[in-house]
């Protein structure tokens, strides 16, 4: 600043007390240019007009985004549960059926304030310790569920509490009429209606349905106040007929049961086929379950010895071997075989027979089951044709049933077979398969030589089957394992009275730490009925009977008799025979293994 000259505020107060107006007053004298400030308030009137236009655009044009906002508050999709298909036996008696329950749930925030003594009732009600549902309201979550298929009268209940935050929700839970009678054979379902075992499982898809769904709009407490519309009908699932019939499957398992507890065995199995269709009419289990109350449920009792266990069937394989090298015109029934007096060696090891039998024919080495008879017969196969004999029949392969857990079995490659393999294979040693295999081989003794597949849904056209051996080796089978059956034959005690039977025994050691044991034993029996005209193939399986008894022909064979006897009264089948006096031995020929 020059000298003498005075600031622009010594100016103000000099032109102030000169009478000067404040609004020409030095201190506001504008210096800057003016397009700076045209400028400024352009940039100002801008900002207010995008302002405007966006608040336009968004509330008049594209409201979209504060709808689904807005709609986010209080709109909500709720799903619209399918009903899950009934499951019916052949008859259309119901098996499975779905009943409608409800979801209890909670919101945490509402629910808080609740009277102590409400929430004591609310755990009676649910069945779970006051603690245990204290935990769950205080959850950190907004929404948390407290128990899931709660019956409705259960929920009129807490309905009546008139507890602010609880929140019902409809879903259905899977009845079983059955009970443990036909578990194995139906299965259940999870807390989600799906499937996890049997049938339940197999035909999860269709039994399912397809789930629908509605927008509804809800108040702050979760209570529907308005339908706004459907978005998606729901589909039902579609019922399943079964093969099996309830009257047949009673029978089976009760005559399973008896048989464990008589004979003190680990467990036991039974299946039904029927002879003209395939179709399973019985699958029976013991140990089992109820698929009502799976609480205490174990694998014992869930395991379906039936399909997915795998034993070493003894004897019960030796008419393959008999029927393959009569179907190849080797031998004939009438055939004498030299069976010697003494053990008989092959490949160095010794194969013996429980009794010494001489010369016998082919029928009488069924009749009698003999090991060395059906080993000499074996000797005049190769290994090869053996093989695709039993591949033919379903054994080492793995099963179609259309059944969840079928095991294959097994049975080595015949390069591979030395010569005490092939004549342990022979009669039923060193192969492996499960009941079901074993019975639905023996179809080709109970029809004319073909073998048709295994149905576990009811069978409406004619099954197409296919050839294994000539109709007239099964006739001749069919008269051999007739003579099984009598008072001569290994299962004197599967006679039936007024009723032709035919069938043979098997015993299997248990290998046990890789040694064969010598005091646990698979007995089993495959078998037809009526001889005349073959209508139900029955096999059953004895597990490690623990009393005196271990044989197929003395634990199996009776349950096969009692199974077979109450089978056919049910079914109506006209008797085929005169004889009513049961001869059984005091002392019943044992097979040979």
């Amino acid at each position: 600043m020059k000298v003498g000259a005075q600031s622009p505020r010594a100016n103000a107060r000099v032109a102030a007390g000169k009478g000067v107006a404040f609004s020409k007053s030095p201190v506001l004298a504008v210096r800057l240019p003016d397009w700076r400030s045209r400028v400024v308030l352009f940039v100002l009137f801008a900002a207010f007009a995008a302002l405007a236009g966006r608040a336009l655009w968004v509330q008049a044009m594209d409201n979209r985004f504060l709808q689904q906002q807005g709609a986010s508050r209080y709109m909500r999709t709720q799903e619209l549960p399918a009903t899950r298909g009934k499951i019916l036996d052949r008859n259309g008696l119901v098996l499975a059926s779905s009943l409608p329950v409800k979801s209890v749930s909670a919101f945490t925030e509402d629910i808080k304030g609740t009277p102590p003594e409400k929430l004591r009732e609310l755990a009676r009600l649910l069945e779970m310790p006051e603690a245990e549902l204290r935990k769950k309201l205080d959850s950190k979550r907004s929404y948390v569920y407290l128990k899931r298929q709660v019956d409705m009268d259960v929920v009129a209940k807490i309905e009546k509490l008139d507890i602010d935050g609880i929140d019902t929700r409809k879903e259905y839970k899977r009845f079983y009429p059955q009970g443990e009678v036909m578990a194995h054979m139906v299965g259940f379902t999870n807390v989600e209606d799906v499937g996890q075992e049997a049938m339940e499982l197999a035909q999860q898809k269709s039994l399912v349905g397809q789930p629908g769904s509605r927008r509804v709009i809800k108040d702050r407490l979760g209570r529907i106040v308005e339908d706004v519309g459907m978005q998606r009908e729901p589909h039902d699932g579609r019922d399943l007929t079964l093969s099996v019939d309830s009257k047949l499957q009673y029978i089976a398992f009760n005559s399973v049961k008896d048989a464990v507890e008589k004979f003190h065995a680990k467990a036991g199995a039974a299946v039904v086929i029927d002879v003209h269709t395939g179709e399973v009419l019985a699958l029976a289990n013991w140990p089992t379950y109820d698929p009502n109350n799976r609480a205490h449920l174990t694998g014992e009792q869930l395991r379906n010895r039936v399909i997915t266990d795998t034993f070493e069937p003894g004897s019960t394989l030796k008419p393959f071997t008999v029927a393959l090298a009569l179907d190849k015109g080797l031998i004939k029934p009438s055939t004498l075989i030299d069976t010697g007096t003494r053990p008989y060696m092959t490949g160095g090891h010794a194969i013996r027979d429980t009794h010494p039998h001489g010369v016998i024919d082919v029928t009488t080495v069924i009749q009698k089951s003999s090991n060395i008879g059906t080993t000499k017969i074996s000797e005049m196969l190769s290994a090869e044709e053996m093989w695709q004999m039993f591949t033919k029949v379903g054994f080492g392969q793995a099963p179609r049933y259309g059944f969840p857990g079928a095991a294959a079995g097994r049975v080595r490659p015949y390069k591979s077979w030395r010569t005490v393999a092939k004549a342990n294979m022979s009669f039923g040693q060193g192969i492996s398969m499960s009941l079901l295999q074993l019975a639905h081989a023996w179809l080709i003794f109970a029809r004319d030589g073909d073998i048709i597949p295994l149905s576990f849904q009811k069978v409406t056209e004619k099954p197409v089957g296919q050839q294994i051996i000539s109709p007239k080796t099964a006739a001749q089978m069919r008269t051999m394992v007739e003579s099984v059956v009598g008072p001569g034959g290994t299962a004197s005690q599967a006679q039936i009275a007024g009723y032709r039977a035919g069938g043979k025994t098997g015993t299997a050691q248990k290998v046990i730490d890789g040694r064969y044991s010598q005091t646990h034993y698979v007995g089993n029996f495959a078998g037809m009925v009526p001889m005349s005209n073959p209508r139900f193939l029955i096999a059953v399986m004895i597990d490690d009977a623990s009393g005196p008894l271990h044989t197929g022909g003395s634990v199996a064979a009776p349950t096969f008799a009692v199974l077979a006897a109450n089978a056919l009264r049910a079914a109506n089948v006209a008797p085929d025979s005169t004889v009513t006096d049961i001869i059984i031995p005091e002392h019943p020929y044992e097979e040979s293994n």
